[in-house]
């Protein structure tokens, strides 16, 4: 197959190498026992992973990414699915104007919508930073969901839940019994999805922070500011473990397969 296709497997190779290549170099800078930013690494150390775990402003902005991730991919859930739900059950008027609606955001330039979001609610109605933060993510982040949950939903067959309500299930037990079933697997992928792009958003969290107030990637944004050590590159291989455990634990307990579909 190779010798028969040597320009495709030229390019998978190339392409291989531009996406692993860098996460090899971070790799190597982040184990490194020298001073600086260097590869290959100057010797093998776990210095750097022990600084970035003992350097307070991380681990302060780290507890509030994981705070404002999980609470807006909360809320972009609770908002985001009976929305889907109205979409592709209810047939309403107007659906593709609120569709281009809710997929405003991700046309949208995330630092517009920031600053539009800054002076909205931090300059115009004086919203903490935290509630901003949470607010800005929700809103980045209901596009997500109702994208992955429709698709999930516009999948199953509408007559399952006909025929459930034709043998006298209530709309209750007709979404608990065999709609929520077919939408677990869109909301699982949703909830993945959302929470590791909350978690890793930098343009519209540069623009919501305020005093004693920032994510774990607008910290690690400031620090390599003023500084040029490798604690940087070990915090990114701990996000980068973090994202790993979590596909992990995916495939483990439920499998890719029943969470993104065939």
């Amino acid at each position: 197959m190779i010798l028969r296709r040597p320009f495709l497997s030229l390019l998978a190779a190339a392409a291989f190498v531009l996406m692993l290549g860098p996460v090899v170099i971070l790799v190597g800078v982040a184990f490194t026992a020298g001073s600086t930013l260097a590869f290959p690494p100057e010797g093998l150390s776990l210095r750097w992973f022990s600084a970035a775990l003992a350097y307070g402003p991380f681990i302060d902005s780290f507890g509030t990414s994981m705070l404002v991730a999980a609470v807006s991919t909360v809320i972009a859930l609770a908002l985001g699915v009976p929305a889907t739900l109205a979409l592709n059950r209810g047939n309403p008027r107007g659906r593709r104007i609120m569709e281009n609606l809710f997929f405003a955001p991700i046309v949208v330039p995330e630092l517009v919508l920031g600053l539009a979001l800054f002076q909205q609610l931090m300059v115009g109605m004086r919203v903490t930073a935290i509630g901003a933060l949470i607010v800005g993510h929700t809103v980045l982040l209901l596009p997500y969901t109702v994208r992955v949950v429709g698709a999930s939903l516009a999948l199953a067959d509408a007559r399952l839940e006909e025929a459930a309500r034709g043998l006298g299930a209530g709309p209750v037990r007709t979404f608990l019994t065999v709609t929520l079933p077919v939408m677990a697997p869109g909301i699982l992928s949703a909830t993945i999805l959302a929470f590791i792009t909350s978690l890793n958003n930098v343009p519209l969290s540069l623009l919501l922070t305020g005093p004693g107030v920032a994510t774990l990637p607008v910290e690690m944004l400031n620090y390599v500011q003023s500084s040029f050590d490798p604690v940087v590159a070990a915090v990114s291989v701990l996000l980068l473990a973090l994202s790993v455990a979590v596909a992990l634990a995916t495939e483990r307990l439920v499998g890719f397969t029943k969470v993104f579909g065939r």
